[in-house]
This record gives structure tokens, sequence and C-alpha cells, in this order.
């Protein structure tokens, strides 16, 4: 047990902090499961990006979701002065004992000082400088290799809060509207999932190959239903030219909360290093997940059955913008559909088993 150890059982309110995207979002809720699980009295209070909150909204652990809106700094400064005081009040009036801060976000040392929080912990930021080191009590270290769950989960063991295995896991609340919703959508459960995009088109794998692999598990009996973002419906476009099956396509039809329903009621997920994937693991669903310059270790898919598909290239995970910049990932086009479609069958008797 740490020294300076928080106790929890001594407060009343605490505030986790994530404003980052989408997947960083939904991985950060086990901070709230864990506080809540080892001080039931503390209400958990969140703060996110607004176009982020579906990810949070409905959790069990949560008491209120506050919002920054990312649209704010294109308006004019007295408008977003006025957003920024009427949010600053609402945290305010909450009268937080406890800030988890789970990013880099500037915001999170200016809130700690103002809001008088008595304990806050952030991660260690050596080339943040004195405003940074003196806006936290306690800060914890950033470790390479590991996964993110694990990473914000770190924040509450420097504070004293060791997780249990089972308290880890990602909780999401599809919400009984976006069930209702997806009852008109999908005929039936035990489809394959399919989400082959990603707004970073470097991290998608070939259009042909998607293509084939559809074709290839329709071919085995199975219904196959293909998602993507709104921004991500020329992809779609292009493997569905080519592929000689017809999969329901819901491309950019489906908000965040009905896309978790969508994920719930499949037999496997296929897709890349995404929020989707993310979503569908947290769903419980068999993922098979296409990594390419990103780290599995990092961000594969959390507790649940899977198979991670890589190339042998000695350089990933690199962490770049495709091959040289050049927005293609040698270590992706070059995954043959033999591979991931192996990967597939294997989830897939397992889960009929």
């Amino acid at each position: 047990m740490v020294k300076d150890a928080v106790p929890l059982g001594e407060l009343r309110r605490a505030l986790v902090l994530k404003l980052r995207h989408h997947g960083d979002v939904l991985l950060s809720a086990p901070v709230l499961s864990v506080l809540k699980a080892h001080a039931p009295q503390l209400e958990v209070d969140a703060l996110v990006y607004d176009d982020t909150a579906p990810m949070l909204e409905g959790h069990p652990a949560l008491s209120q979701l506050h919002t920054v809106g990312r649209g704010w700094r294109a308006v004019g400064s007295l408008q977003r002065l006025s957003l920024e005081k009427n949010l600053f009040g609402r945290l305010r009036a909450r009268g937080y004992d406890l800030m988890v801060h789970l990013s880099e976000q500037p915001r999170g040392a200016w809130l700690t000082r103002t809001l008088g929080v008595r304990y806050s912990v952030a991660p260690k930021m050596a080339d943040r400088g004195g405003f940074w080191q003196r806006s936290f009590t306690h800060f914890y270290p950033i470790v390479a290799r590991r996964h993110m769950v694990e990473v914000n989960l770190d924040a509450l063991r420097r504070i004293g809060v060791q997780p249990a295995p089972a308290e880890r896991k990602v909780t999401f609340v599809p919400g009984t509207q976006a069930e209702q919703a997806v009852d008109r959508l999908v005929d039936g459960r035990g489809f394959v999932h399919f989400h082959p995009a990603s707004r970073w088109r470097f991290k998608c794998w070939t259009v042909e190959k998607n293509a084939e692999l559809i074709d290839r598990l329709v071919a085995e009996g199975h219904q196959v239903v293909v998602t993507a973002a709104p921004d991500e419906t020329q992809m779609i476009d292009e493997i569905l030219a080519r592929s000689r099956a017809k999969p329901l396509n819901l491309a950019g039809k489906l908000t965040l909360k009905q896309l978790g329903a969508v994920a719930a009621r499949a037999r496997l997920f296929v897709g890349v290093d995404s929020m989707p994937m993310h979503l569908a693991a947290a769903m419980g669903v068999p993922t098979v997940a296409l990594f390419g310059p990103s780290g599995e270790t990092e961000w594969g898919p959390w507790n649940v059955a899977h198979r991670v598909v890589t190339s042998a290239h000695t350089c990933r995970p690199c962490g770049q913008d495709g091959c040289g910049g050049g927005k293609v990932s040698e270590c992706l086009t070059l995954l043959p559909v033999d591979t991931v479609h192996a990967a597939a069958r294997e989830l897939l008797a397992d889960a009929a088993r």
C-alpha cells in the first residue's frame, strides 16, 4: 500500500476527466466502476468532450456526466466565455474531493486548482514544467507496452486502490431506445459484425481483401452486417461494389448507442484497431482484430475471446501514418485473407461449442 493513499471512505464526490477520443473514453469506464466498488458512498462524475459522451452515458457507477464542446473554440469569445463559465459553475457546485485526470490535457491542471480539489492524480509529465507539477497531489507513470485499461487504472493504484480482475470490465450501456431502434433494423442475432473502416485509412485492410472475406463468410452460411461511421461510407461502398454477397449494410445509419446494440447481438466481430472494436469487446463479443502500425499490447481487445492478426514486419508497431508517412501500411495491406479467415473460423467454432 502506498504511504500517501487517499482515504476514499472519507470522500463525497470525485471527478474523472478523459478529454480524448471515443475509444479512449470507453476504455476509461473501468475507473468509474472501481471507484464506486471501493467507495460505495462516493458520487462519481465524469468530464468528457460532448461527442464522446455516449461512451459513458448510462454507466451504472456514474452520477453526473459533464461535457466540453469540441466546437467551443470556433465560437466567438463572449459565447465561449459564457459556455466555460456555465460549465465551471456546475463543476464548482458539486464540491469535488478527488479529481482523477486521465490525459495530458491542460484543462485538468487548471480545474484542480480553481475547484479547490483536496486530492488529485494525473499522469507524470516531465516536460510540463512547474505549473503541472504543482497542480496535483499524486502522479502515476505512463508505462509503455501496457494496455490502456491498465494505464487508466494505474491512476487509482497510485492513490491506494487496487482493482480486482473482475472490476476491470469495460461497461457500455446502449439503452432501451437504441435497442428498440436496432430491433427494427436487424433481424435476429448470431451474425458476423463487420466494421472494416477507420477514420485513418492507414489503419485499414484493403478493399479487395475485405470483399473477399465477406464473400467467404456468406458462402459458409453466415449472415454479415456491415457498419461504419458516416464519414467512412465511401470505403464500404468500394468494398460492397467488389463483393458478390449482399450483406446488410448499416454504414452511416447508426448512432453510437445503436452501434453498441448491434455489436451486442453479434456472434463475431471482425475489424481493425478502432473504437467499434473496443465496443464489441465491451459487449462480450468474440473479436478478430487486424493490427498494423498501432500496438495490440496497448490497444488490443480487452477481456474477451479474440484473435489479433498481424504481419511479421519487424518494424511494427511503428505508430506512423503509413509506411514513410505515405498513408498506406504494408503490414496491413499484405495480410492474407486466409489468415484472417482462419482466425474468424476458429472463434466461430469456439462460440458454437
